[in-house]
């Protein structure tokens, strides 16, 4: 074989068995050893290698916050959601219990100006609430004659149900199909923000049949609330100012 040499000639190496590149000593051979990592590059090594397994995990944890535990709610809901239009086709039950059980399918909420449509579960404590939107136990029910219907939901987890809540506008449709009958309510304002603290007050009960709305605010936080009003309406308009 032969190979370009630095002044253009040609090598027959073939011819030249003697010609061999003599092997470079190892470091260990010529008695020199691999510096180790001591005292502070030690620390530095170990405490970037811990740095990345946190920030690691709490990169999982996030993701499982955000769209990790809605895989667990979308089950309840499909579960929540059997037989139900079975349920709502048929002739109204005439007369509801006082308080249904905790957890247990309530109504089916649906809000078309942003896409929602979701079975609402009674109580809003936080395993209720991981189920979908939940229904202030304490407040009215879409069948009574007066009173107002409070409903919460999570905006960011669980399926993040009241994500787009900022986005309804005065005028627009919610609907609240039960087995007692279907509601259909007016949005009376734009949505508005109080503080997290003293936010209890949207959930006094009004003259007429209204509903209200409440999810945390802003998004990814919760030392605010946004809420959202409206009033029951019938054949003949609205019933009432709220």
């Amino acid at each position: 074989m032969r190979l370009p040499m630095a002044d253009g000639t040609l090598d027959d190496m073939s011819e030249s068995p003697a010609a061999v590149v003599p092997a470079l000593p190892t470091p260990a051979a010529a008695g020199v050893s691999r510096p180790r990592r001591t005292g502070w590059r030690l620390v530095a090594h170990w405490t970037g290698i811990l740095s990345l397994m946190l920030a690691a995990g709490f990169a999982g944890y996030v993701a499982w916050l955000l769209w990790g535990t809605g895989l667990s709610t979308q089950r309840s809901q499909d579960h929540l959601r059997q037989d139900w239009q079975s349920v709502v086709n048929t002739k109204p039950r005439a007369t509801a219990p006082k308080l249904a059980p905790l957890g247990s399918r309530y109504a089916e909420i649906q809000v078309p100006s942003i896409g929602l449509d979701m079975m609402v579960v009674q109580g809003t404590d936080y395993p209720d609430l991981k189920l979908g939107p939940g229904h202030y136990v304490d407040t009215a029910n879409p069948w009574d004659d007066t009173g107002r219907v409070g409903i919460a939901g999570h905006r960011t987890t669980y399926l993040h149900p009241f994500f787009s809540l900022d986005h309804i506008h005065a005028g627009d449709t919610i609907t609240l199909r039960t087995e007692y009958g279907t509601f259909d309510y007016r949005v009376n304002r734009d949505p508005f923000v109080v503080p997290e603290s003293g936010s209890g007050f949207v959930l006094d009960q009004t003259v007429q049949p209204t509903l209200v709305l409440t999810t945390c605010n802003p998004k990814y936080s919760s030392y605010q609330r946004l809420i959202v009003t409206a009033v029951r309406v019938d054949a003949q308009g609205v019933v009432g100012n709220g």
